[in-house]
């Protein structure tokens, strides 16, 4: 199984912000806790705080992924370019949010790129990336 792990903006920034919605662990420690949690899985992973570089590995992913856990952070309100990325891509898809959008200001709870993913995950801190790989496993039939 192979799963490409992308996060958006300031997702680079984990550890250092806003503690009360996104706890203390960093993008590496998602990396360790998914390579313990699923040892046979190969996972890439790629964070970027630009929209077209993002996009540029979504259009990559069928020929290569069985299926992608995506946190497109504040594009997940603002990015019909992802959106329809998304929406062409025809690997299982499955959208996390570390922090639970329906706790947070109005304006995080418009997702337009979950629309393009299977599902979505909100409010489960690093364990939402846990979940996201579980649901891929499942969905794919592997």
């Amino acid at each position: 199984m192979k799963i490409l792990v992308l996060n958006g903006p300031n997702l680079n920034m984990l550890g250092k912000r806003e503690k009360e919605h996104y706890n203390t662990f960093t993008l590496t420690d998602v990396e360790i806790e998914l390579k313990k949690t699923f040892p046979d899985f190969y996972f890439e992973f790629f964070q970027s705080n630009h929209e077209g570089e993002l996009i540029d590995k979504i259009q990559s992913a069928d020929s290569y992924f069985d299926g992608i856990i995506i946190n497109p952070g504040g594009f997940s309100h603002t990015s019909v370019a992802i959106r329809d990325a998304l929406t062409v891509c025809k690997t299982v898809k499955v959208e996390i949010h570390i922090s639970n959008l329906s706790t947070r200001e109005d304006f995080r709870k418009t997702l337009l790129t979950a629309a393009a993913c299977d599902g979505y995950i909100s409010g489960f801190k690093l364990q939402s990336y846990i979940a996201g790989a579980f649901l891929i496993k499942q969905l794919s039939n592997y």
